[in-house]
């Protein structure tokens, strides 16, 4: 069964969506996605966001938890966590269709104060912030999907799109907070709690992954000692800040390879590594096999796809 977001969310990705499925639209953080065919396994490290499921299913691996979501569903992720995701069902008659928007901290900040000042409901303290569950799965309520499908409708709007997008983006925020995901997404908007915290680094980390990167710098852009520091950081994303970078550059350099075309010594020395030895051995440990074959394997299931 369609529904209006899903054919919104459909009319834009076949328009603008590129060789990959992704669709990115001129609202910062809003991505449309869709697939004709199951994927392979997609690492990654996502930023906090919201993911609206419209048609197919996909699965989510979280360290030793896996996830199932079908249409209907929505997915969030509330932290840097680094991620196995996997299209499962997808068909050219049936496309997966998903919408995805990054979460703000500032605007959730924000809404969160209005709504406690408002209501008296609850607002993140220092005595709050502790490590919770970052990914989540709920039914899409109807009040996102409503905010959502008139974000959709406004990117066909191009007059009115830079004079009203960003309270729409606010209202979506809005729903989600006062909704079944609000708990969870309340955190984010804490902005002096260890979540944030870690957050400014992880946007260094994100920025600068391919240059060394000691480790007290990290912990001063997060405002922490170095021992405080990579202890939270581990709590919150599950590895060190050394893991989490190497996690970065080779995913970076898978992309490359794929996407671009590269040679495995380009894509190793682009993303950091002085060594190819030791970028083809830690490749192969994460994606479970060396960049020359892994590209073949790509290429082969393109060709049967």
């Amino acid at each position: 069964m369609t529904t209006p977001l899903f054919n919104a969310v459909r009319r834009y990705t076949n328009a603008h969506a590129d060789d990959s499925g992704l669709a990115q639209t001129p609202i910062p953080g809003l991505t449309t996605i869709r697939s004709s065919i199951p994927s392979g396994l997609v690492h990654g490290i996502p930023n906090p966001l919201i993911c609206l499921v419209l048609q197919g299913s996909k699965q989510v691996t979280m360290g030793a938890q896996t996830f199932h979501f079908h249409a209907g569903d929505s997915l969030l992720i509330t932290a840097d966590v680094p991620t196995v995701s996997q299209i499962t069902q997808a068909s050219v008659a049936a496309p997966y269709i998903s919408l995805v928007l990054d979460l703000d901290p500032a605007i959730i900040a924000d809404l969160n104060r209005q709504m406690r000042d408002v209501s008296g409901g609850p607002g993140v303290t220092g005595v709050a912030d502790v490590a919770t569950t970052p990914l989540h799965f709920e039914a899409t309520e109807a009040e996102v999907a409503d905010a959502a499908l008139r974000l959709m409708n406004l990117l066909e709007r191009p007059a009115a799109l830079p004079v009203l997008h960003a309270q729409l983006v606010r209202e979506l925020h809005y729903w989600l907070l006062a909704g079944k995901h609000g708990e969870a997404i309340r955190r984010l908007g804490w902005l002096e709690g260890h979540s944030h915290r870690i957050a400014r680094a992880v946007a260094l980390l994100r920025t600068e992954f391919a240059q060394p990167l000691p480790v007290e710098r990290l912990a001063a852009t997060a405002g922490m000692s170095p021992s405080s520091f990579h202890h939270h950081f581990r709590n919150i994303t599950s590895l060190s800040p050394l893991q989490f970078q190497k996690q970065l550059r080779l995913i970076e350099a898978r992309r490359m390879l794929m996407a671009e075309g590269m040679s495995a010594s380009s894509a190793a020395f682009a993303v950091g590594y002085e060594s190819v030895s030791q970028f083809t051995r830690e490749y192969g440990r994460m994606f479970g096999l060396p960049p020359a074959r892994d590209m073949d394997a790509a290429r082969q299931y393109r060709d049967i796809a």
